[in-house]
């Protein structure tokens, strides 16, 4: 798999917006008060951005960032041969050579750089009226099935699937995450003391609301609502 697989995988633009933000709030119920999410969803990245972020804690990581102009999305899978710290000594070729002039900002963006490299490995973008997700045109290196780290970095986000979100907590969180209840996050559903007690019995259901509200996401039934 390769970032043009996820690009013909990828939903519209408000879709995509909305279920990075389902992600960011299954990941406040499943691990709250975490210091490093998995997933999380910054609504002022910018005065004018709204940003999903991932990260594994091994430098492994993606951002979209959702503004007027569009999204553009960059990963970075620190194994890959397509490194910019690599062979390469910078971007792999092909991979930021035709990012539009709307969205060439945020390659240099220092919050997506190391050592004054831009640090990707894939990369994708979508303006605003536009009928598709494109990447540029790559030669990647043989011999490897997902050699941008597309595969895996952005499986949640071209699988949109419930029952996938719940083998990656399964696995990630090391919790049976309720399906119904991953369902009505994955929906944009309300958030509810009842979701939250389903995923996570354990979980401050108040601190919870209010965290998710932070991010944009609704939340009802918790004598407040944002």
């Amino acid at each position: 798999m390769t970032v043009h697989d996820v690009a013909r995988a990828l939903p519209a633009i408000p879709v995509l917006r909305e279920h990075c933000r389902s992600l960011a709030v299954l990941d406040l119920v499943l691990n709250p008060g975490g210091v490093e999410p998995y997933y999380s969803f910054a609504p002022r990245w910018s005065a004018r951005e709204e940003a999903a972020l991932m990260s594994n804690g091994s430098g492994d990581e993606f951002h979209i960032v959702f503004s007027p102009a569009g999204a553009y999305i960059r990963g970075f899978d620190h194994e890959s041969p397509m490194s910019p710290f690599g062979e390469s000594d910078g971007p792999w070729p092909g991979v930021v050579d035709s990012v539009p002039e709307v969205f060439r900002h945020l390659v240099d963006e220092p919050a997506f750089s190391a050592d004054d490299l831009p640090c990707l490995t894939a990369c994708l973008w979508r303006e605003t009226g536009g009928d598709r997700w494109l990447a540029g045109d790559i030669d990647f290196p043989e011999g490897r099935s997902d050699p941008d780290g597309s595969g895996w970095l952005f499986r949640l986000l071209a699988d949109r699937a419930p029952e996938t979100y719940q083998r990656f907590a399964e696995d990630h969180y090391e919790t049976a995450a309720d399906i119904d209840a991953v369902r009505h996050i994955y929906a944009g559903r309300p958030l509810t003391p009842g979701v939250v007690s389903a995923l996570n019995p354990s979980a401050p259901a108040a601190e919870v609301a209010h965290e998710a509200a932070a991010t944009g996401y609704a939340v009802a039934g918790l004598g407040w609502e944002a």
